[in-house]
């Protein structure tokens, strides 16, 4: 997407993610997922 703003142009790319970096992402996800459920788990029962 390219942007002409008075004499300026501001152009925006998507960033190619490596495959590395998706795997990385989909863990963290993940782990950040099963902790959320184990601290749903928790206060529920405490509850």
């Amino acid at each position: 997407m390219t942007l002409n703003i008075l004499f300026m142009t501001v152009t925006i790319k998507k960033r190619q993610r490596s495959f590395e970096e998706l795997e990385h992402q989909k863990s963290v996800k993940k782990f950040y997922e099963q902790n959320r459920d184990k601290h749903h788990e928790i206060f529920s029962r405490m509850l």
